[in-house]
């Protein structure tokens, strides 16, 4: 049961993070399409759920950090393509990555810490 708590609370904190990042994405008033908006939630999403199922024998920490990284970098490197106006291509791939970074890490601290849904 432990395994489903943490899968659980990982995932859910994943769609909460989601909908934030949607919310910084879309607070510049730029118009971004829905394919985009779609995929800043859903790797978000991936990053929980990545989490929640992962048995990697790390400090929690270094792994929310570890897949927070590597679970961002697809949507970084879409976001190379994209043109935003205030943002370089460059700027775009890192503040991404950054950002899953520090979700990775609050939601691995939200599952691991707050709730003590530690990994098998």
């Amino acid at each position: 049961m432990n395994k489903t708590k943490r899968i659980i609370i990982a995932t859910l904190a994943g769609i909460l993070f989601g909908f934030v990042c949607l919310a910084f994405a879309t607070s510049g008033g730029h118009e971004i399409p829905n394919a985009i908006k779609l995929q800043i939630v859903v790797s978000r999403i991936l990053i929980g759920f990545a989490i929640g199922i992962s048995s990697l024998k790390i400090h929690w920490a270094l792994h929310g950090i570890l897949l927070g990284l590597l679970f961002s970098l697809p949507m970084a490197f879409s976001g190379l393509l994209a043109e935003v106006p205030d943002f370089s291509a460059s700027a775009m791939f890192i503040s991404t990555v950054v950002m899953g970074i520090i979700y990775g890490f609050l939601i691995e601290l939200i599952t691991s810490v707050v709730f003590k849904a530690k990994r098998d």
